[in-house]
């Protein structure tokens, strides 16, 4: 395993700045904010530490970029800010996300719910659900896998057409693996900056998708043609379980702060870093860096701690907007989801950390 270590010099310009005018920014946060984010350049800090990498494979071996301080962020003349009349993330499901109508319309209310204390202060809201086939996307079966795959631009040349016109930015999500191209073998998300759009898939988050048993593979003398999208009609769809939902939570909000400009973090474990594979993304935490927590306030202009407690509100099922705690009944049977609580507990247990230091 390898560390990626920065001087405490190094962290605190790239949180801080040394233009005048960025300084002074920073020094218009409270001292709980400023104590907190701080935490950025002390080195025995246990709220935030290093990059760990565990393989080759691991993004920033395998994808090297030039690391984003706050300055470089702010000064970004292509990075997208909320204004009034453009202030809304719409998500748009595509294809079914849970295995009866019930599932899925409480599992995008938590989507909904988590992003709306995750970017404190923008509105979210549901566009009507829709099949693959309204996309008129291409797809094809994955030649490793020989499981059911959309390709990614085309769904996000689709989003960027059905746009609203009040939105900051439109995402897709689906439980439908992603392709960006031919020689891919697949993405978990991909994003456009510039169009203000995102598509992201849940497909891997299933505990079962790598296994030999998994039941979503198609057999290779019932592939399709490129225009019978009725193949996706009954496709397979995961379990709904805590880990899913937090996997879930960290992807659409990672792929979402790519459209407001933030690059992968490469200064301190964060919800930015880059991954290429399952098991770097679950090392991966739900929470932002000092120097990504910046970047993303003063783009919306939150207060630190009513967004720290909005997130706590979600973890315990507090928020207005959010589902209860299942078991349902319904029509379709007994609906059963997870207590978010299961797998958020050690963020939740994080969270009250941060409101201490900044509440102190």
């Amino acid at each position: 395993m390898q560390t990626v270590r920065h001087s405490e010099q190094t962290l605190k310009t790239a949180l801080i700045s040394k233009t005048p005018v960025l300084v002074s920014q920073y020094e218009n946060f409270n001292a709980g904010e400023q104590r907190l984010m701080n935490e950025a350049f002390q080195p025995n800090s246990d709220l935030f530490g290093p990059i760990t990498l565990h393989s080759e494979s691991d993004w920033i071996t395998s994808h090297p970029e030039t690391p984003q301080d706050f300055e470089q962020f702010y000064n970004d003349p292509k990075r997208k800010i909320p204004s009034p009349d453009k202030c809304t993330i719409y998500i748009q499901a595509i294809g079914s996300l849970g295995n009866t109508r019930i599932i899925s319309e409480e599992y995008i209310k938590w989507l909904k719910g988590y992003c709306e204390a995750f970017f404190y202060g923008l509105r979210v809201k549901l566009l009507e659900p829709i099949p693959v086939s309204a996309t008129r996307c291409s797809f094809r079966v994955n030649d490793n896998t020989q499981n059911l795959q959309i390709h990614a631009g085309d769904i996000l040349k689709f989003l960027k057409r059905k746009k609203p016109g009040n939105a900051f930015c439109v995402v897709g999500i689906t439980m439908i693996d992603l392709y960006p191209r031919d020689s891919w073998n697949f993405v978990f998300g991909q994003a456009s900056l510039t169009d203000g759009v995102g598509i992201f898939s849940f497909a891997r988050y299933g505990s079962d998708f790598y296994s030999s048993h998994y039941e979503g593979k198609v057999r290779k003398l019932e592939r399709p043609s490129s225009s019978e999208y009725s193949v996706f009609d009954n496709y397979y769809i995961p379990e709904i379980t805590s880990i899913f939902l937090l996997r879930s939570c960290k992807t659409l909000t990672h792929e979402i702060g790519h459209i407001f400009g933030l690059r992968h973090c490469q200064w301190l474990s964060c919800l930015m870093q880059g991954s290429n594979h399952l098991e770097e993304a679950d090392r991966r935490p739900p929470n932002l860096c000092p120097i990504c927590l910046r970047k993303l306030q003063s783009a919306i202009g939150f207060n630190i701690v009513e967004r720290y407690k909005a997130l706590l509100r979600w973890i315990d099922g507090e928020s207005a907007d959010l589902p209860g705690i299942m078991p349902k009944h319904s029509h379709e049977g007994e609906v059963n989801l997870p207590e978010r609580v299961e797998a958020f507990k050690e963020w939740k247990e994080w969270i009250i950390k941060c409101l201490a230091v900044l509440q102190k």
